[in-house]
């Protein structure tokens, strides 16, 4: 049964007009009156509702909301990604892995080593595509619940905008860094535990010197993954992997 983004109030016996993009994608199907979809408006603990097709047009879809199943396929740990921006399609395929595999949201961050420079009406379409892609991979993975892509920002911006809590806090994240430094530890050994992390990883090249300290100085604890050096798009996966799979 295909499944639909549909970000709209979802109730048991409405009928409804698709949203524009909901309805493309409908259409794209091919589907007919009396074929039956998986709506889900993209909230943690919304689950998602059985529907079937009432009308189909030129340009929009109806359809018959039915039953509602309280089904959540979330991660048992939040782990949110600020990851450098990386080049070409490959951000994109860090998007897409990364919400497969249960990652909570994304911070696109505008390292000094980035290839891929971001600002303006650019980073606004660059943004909203991301954004699609982390929708369509919720799709076909079977998650209710879309990660949110927050807005681009340097490392500098985000410690400012999130400084580290006291020692004592309660609940905080776990602020880890990728490094490739010899102090740095085993990923399983600092995430130990289940509380909610903040993972940074840098773009191609991996982040500046000072960009690693100031991380540091802001609370995240240098992790490794091994000996060898993973691609910038493949050790944010690896991470996911190791502690949400």
């Amino acid at each position: 049964m295909p499944r639909i983004h549909c970000p709209l109030p979802l109730t048991t016996g409405q009928a409804l007009d698709l949203p524009a993009g909901a309805a493309r994608h409908v259409q794209v199907l091919r589907a007919q009156p009396g074929d039956t979809l998986t709506l889900f408006a993209g909230e943690p603990g919304a689950g998602e509702f059985e529907a079937t097709v009432t009308r189909m047009g030129r340009s929009e879809v109806q359809v018959l909301v039915g039953a509602h199943r309280a089904v959540e396929r979330e991660a048992p740990r939040a782990i949110h990604l600020l990851a450098g921006i990386i080049a070409n399609e490959r951000m994109d395929w860090l998007v897409e892995k990364a919400t497969e595999l249960g990652a909570a949201s994304f911070t696109p961050l505008l390292a000094a080593r980035c290839v891929l420079k971001l600002k303006g009406e650019r980073s606004e379409r660059k943004l909203a595509h991301w954004q699609a892609v982390a929708v369509a991979a919720c799709e076909q993975s079977g998650r209710n619940g879309v990660p949110p892509v927050h807005e681009a920002a340097s490392l500098a911006q985000w410690i400012k905008a999130n400084p580290h809590p006291p020692v004592a806090a309660v609940a905080t994240p776990l602020r880890l860094l990728l490094s490739l430094q010899p102090d740095a530890r085993p990923l399983r050994e600092a995430a130990a535990g289940d509380a909610a992390v903040w993972l940074l990883s840098g773009p191609e090249g991996g982040l500046a010197p000072e960009e690693e300290a100031a991380a540091r100085g802001a609370g995240f604890l240098p992790v490794t993954l091994g000996p060898r050096v993973l691609r910038a798009e493949t050790a944010p996966l690896a991470v996911l992997a190791a502690l949400l799979v």
